[in-house]
């Protein structure tokens, strides 16, 4: 296929510039992203065994409830009844709660004993998988405009940005993409290397990068697309919710667990309940959430549907399930969420997702790469602009994953010691996020790149090494599953690509172009030492 150079030329400026621009902060929504795939097991690992109790049997729930609510006032404000077996049958905040994120949320969990009585326990909320989420949503952007996060504008920007890269990306690779698309010239230089690396990523995932960038807009901006259409629909509402009671009425005339579980059943088709979340039971304005969650099907949260219902009633307000009451649109609306959260496969389409998200955070890794690359000139010291942008890639994207590493590892002897856990992961974040960005620039991109990458791989490792340890602690039990397992698995993996990684960079910095920002000119500063090892300062 033919296109003028000159055009070419356009699009190929269209794309560096709007991927540049973007390009670290959507490094660190898609590398966060990636782990989202897991949050709930990545949560459960983090919590230590004891802090959910038994569960009971579906007739129990009632007498449960009952007890629950005579021995503790606040359960009338509100709880939630799990069917879930990790997780406590009952539980309810007795500190924090409500929408959005509390790091000082206190939750009191009950269940029944082997005489039928009540009992509880008093926990400290961990957040770990929504914090990663928020990162994910955010990058790590602190602040608010109006009553939407900083971090969301900004990540709606950088994606418009984004979507425009892609096109404009694929219209300038269009004339040579036959001849060089699986081609991989490591023997050509590195600009080259990275040239065919970030082509190969970009065009095999191009469908996944297109529909991450057009939902990302429509979850930044739904604000001001509603408002928009309000110039359509007027007066109108645009989502129609069922009545509202405007009776209080007593627990006691609360329904059996079980009729509610029989009337999603008697509604749905393939769905299973996964948990029923009561609020405002002693206002007019009662309410149940309902989390229903199927295999295979388009879910419009992260891992289920939802059903509101009047708790006492038991009349549907508000469904999230595809019905002919919710209009053409719904289906519409509904997969942009699903398509983004990788919801329809399974756990399948999460590892799929998993890895797509890692390309991406390598796409933009190697745009970067591509675009110092582009602009090192053939004399010993570089320009100003592109050391700061060499430092702030590193700094950036391997002190974001280091800053994460860093707060899994750190997660379970919080708990040993005792500290406020969510807290905790904040200031472990942030320190180590900050502290890696400050030392690439203290010590330039090659040297901190073989350094943190380094920090990197050890944290990794030591994840299952902490495990291991906190196993034969007698203070604080953990459980061992499957998913727990894959968490310490992948971490093995990930320290041995960074630590494989950090070789690489170790050997071009000694042994590559000496007109490079890449390049270390005290050679004696990180050269082997007689025994092999890597001799820093």
């Amino acid at each position: 296929m033919k296109i003028r150079s000159d055009i070419i030329r356009i699009y190929q400026s269209v794309h560096t510039w709007t991927g540049i621009t973007s390009g670290l902060v959507l490094f660190i929504a898609f590398f966060a992203g990636a782990l989202t795939m897991f949050k709930a097991p990545i949560t459960e690992w983090a919590i230590p065994a004891d802090t959910h109790l038994p569960q009971v049997e579906l007739n129990e729930y009632d007498t449960l409830i009952q007890q629950a609510a005579a021995a503790h006032k606040n359960v009338f404000k509100g709880f939630t009844v799990s069917l879930e077996e990790n997780q406590s049958p009952l539980f309810w905040y007795e500190q924090g709660g409500g929408r959005g994120i509390s790091l000082n949320s206190v939750i009191l969990s009950a269940s029944l004993n082997e005489h039928g009585e009540v009992y509880s326990s008093v926990s400290e909320q961990n957040v770990l998988g929504d914090l990663i989420d928020q990162l994910h949503r955010t990058a790590g952007i602190p602040g608010k405009v109006g009553h939407e996060d900083l971090g969301v504008v900004i990540m709606g920007i950088a994606s418009a940005l984004y979507f425009v890269a892609l096109v404009s990306g694929v219209i300038f690779l269009l004339p040579t993409l036959v001849k060089s698309f699986f081609s991989l010239r490591q023997k050509k230089g590195a600009s080259r290397f990275w040239l065919d690396t970030h082509n190969l990523l970009g065009i095999t995932s191009l469908p996944f990068h297109l529909i991450i960038a057009w939902t990302v807009v429509v979850f930044a901006f739904h604000d001001i697309i509603y408002d928009g259409l309000d110039y359509i629909y007027g007066d109108e509402p645009m989502f129609q919710r069922g009545g509202q009671s405007s009776d209080v009425y007593p627990l006691s005339a609360l329904p059996p667990m079980s009729s509610f579980i029989q009337k999603v059943n008697e509604t749905t088709t393939g769905y299973r309940v996964k948990q029923l979340s009561f609020s405002n039971l002693d206002t007019e304005r009662a309410s149940v959430r309902i989390d229903v969650a199927g295999e295979g099907v388009l879910q419009r949260t992260a891992d289920s549907d939802v059903i509101l219902m009047h708790p006492f009633t038991q009349q549907v307000t508000y469904s999230t399930l595809s019905s002919d009451e919710n209009g053409g649109y719904w289906p519409l609306v509904k997969s942009l969420f699903a398509l983004h959260f990788g919801n329809f496969a399974g756990t399948f389409g999460r590892w799929v997702y998993f890895f797509l998200g890692l390309m991406g955070a390598a796409l933009f890794y190697t745009g970067n790469l591509l675009w110092l690359e582009k602009r090192r000139k053939k004399q010993a010291v570089q320009s100003t602009s592109n050391a700061v942008m060499a430092n702030l890639t590193v700094g950036v994207c391997v002190g974001s994953m280091l800053g994460v590493a860093a707060t899994l590892l750190s997660s379970k002897w919080m708990y040993i010691f005792g500290q406020p856990v969510n807290q905790s992961y904040l200031w472990v974040y942030f320190t180590v996020f900050l502290l890696a960005l400050a030392y690439s620039f203290l010590k330039g991109a090659a040297r901190s790149a073989i350094h943190l990458q380094l920090l990197l791989s050890l944290c990794c490792a030591c994840i299952p090494v902490t495990t291991l340890i906190s196993l034969v602690l007698p203070a604080v039990s953990w459980r061992l599953t499957a998913s727990n397992l894959w968490i310490e698995a992948t971490a093995c993996i990930f320290a041995y690509v960074f630590f494989k990684g950090a070789l690489k960079i170790r050997a071009r910095a000694l042994r590559g172009e000496k007109n490079s920002i890449w390049y270390i000119k005290d050679a004696s500063v990180d050269s082997p030492s007689a025994s092999g090892k890597i001799v820093t300062e």
